[in-house]
């Protein structure tokens, strides 16, 4: 239960909304989702909101805006029953995937240079990667390999009598440009595209674009977690459940 300053009047459903730029059947609906508190009610039926409420749904629109609406509401319910330690290690866990992304796209960025290097360069054979190997090194089922393969994205080599794959230099380079723009969400057919120029003329800028905005974004996502890490903070720590009611 949500604790509450006797001196504090609250807020009514509007006057939250207003604050945190909600409907008032937006706030709500998430309360009925467990995304926030239950609100007290007046005695004439009314809903009355406290400081917490409104941290709470700051941290949820922070959170949305890190992870998306769907899985904000699904992880804040959890979040505020929660411990403290429980809630730190679960927006531990989002940076670490956020941080996994920032890693792929700077790896594809690298990968980038690397397609367009000497093509006369001598590549140690031992270097190459077997399907299982690439996938866990993206982070991606083997089965997203082979679908790349069969839409000519990816091109490793085949080796022995069983026609085992293998992955060289170029394949694993474009398997990361691949890996790292379909995170983002990028569909297949304009990564062929950018591929495609890669390959016949040497082009890098559109992908290098692509790649660009998915840093700004990740580095967008992981700012709104810190936002998010704050306001929740201050829910699950009682820091201010002692404080009036003026909030700007």
């Amino acid at each position: 239960m949500t604790m509450v300053n006797p001196q504090d009047p609250g807020m009514t459903t509007a006057a939250i909304s207003r604050l945190v730029g909600y409907s008032t059947q937006q706030v709500r609906d998430l309360e009925r989702l467990g995304v926030i508190p239950s609100a007290e009610r007046r005695a004439n039926g009314y809903r009355r909101y406290h400081r917490a409420h409104l941290d709470a749904l700051r941290a949820y629109r922070a959170l949305a805006a890190a992870i998306g609406p769907v899985p904000a509401r699904q992880l804040m319910p959890k979040l505020l029953s929660g411990s403290v330690e429980d809630a730190a290690e679960k927006i531990d866990d989002l940076h670490v995937a956020i941080a996994r992304g920032r890693a792929l796209v700077r790896e594809a960025l690298r990968g980038l240079d690397a397609i367009l290097e000497d093509r006369t360069a001598v590549f140690n054979d031992r270097d190459a990667m077997t399907i299982g190997e690439l996938a866990s090194a993206l982070g991606i089922r083997t089965s997203a390999l082979r679908h790349w393969e069969a839409e000519g994205l990816v091109s490793p080599d085949r080796t022995t009598a069983a026609r085992v794959r293998s992955y060289g230099a170029r394949a694993i380079s474009e398997a990361r440009v691949v890996a790292a723009l379909r995170v983002g969400g990028y569909p297949l057919p304009p990564i062929s595209r950018i591929l495609d120029q890669l390959r016949s003329r040497g082009l890098t800028a559109e992908a290098r674009r692509l790649l660009d905005e998915r840093l700004r974004e990740l580095t967008r996502r992981s700012v709104a977690l810190l936002d998010a890490a704050g306001h929740l903070h201050a829910i699950l720590t009682g820091a201010r459940t002692s404080d009036r009611m003026e909030v700007p």
